[in-house]
């Protein structure tokens, strides 16, 4: 078991975990949008068994005036098929140590989706809920 950062030969592997959380999303509109991602640093974080993907998590280092420097952690999901065995809490104690490293002031979860589960987790995990999302399309 280890956790890395994926390279873009594994995009394949990230977008059949990912593809778990955003449904409707195709595998090339996921790879035009990890190549765009490149301009703000995003990384692919995974815990890896083997060449198993088990957990992603989808971050970049952001400053802004609300957060000051943090880590944005833009997607987290594990694989269903292993969910319920802490892989979730082993990606954010790295991602909290990864965040110490990068001198953030604090880890950002955005959540895009209502999804009870994944904020009961979040609160679980000292996560407090702080603003919101308001969407609008052009």
């Amino acid at each position: 078991m280890q956790i890395r950062e994926l390279d873009l030969k594994e995009l394949q592997t990230a977008y059949e975990l990912v593809s778990q959380l955003h449904v409707d999303l195709s595998y090339k509109e996921f790879e035009d949008l990890i190549y765009d991602m490149r301009d703000i640093e995003y990384k692919m974080i995974g815990i890896m068994d083997g060449e198993e993907l088990i957990t992603y998590a989808g971050v970049c280092i952001e400053t802004n005036l609300y957060h000051k420097r943090h880590l944005h952690v833009h997607e987290l999901v594990t694989d269903s098929k292993y969910r319920g065995k802490k892989y979730g809490r082993m990606m954010l104690d790295y991602l909290h140590d990864y965040a110490k490293m990068g001198m953030c002031e604090h880890l950002v979860l955005s959540s895009a989706v209502s999804r009870e589960q994944a904020h009961q987790f979040y609160e679980k995990h000292k996560f407090d809920k702080k603003g919101f999302i308001f969407l609008k399309e052009v």
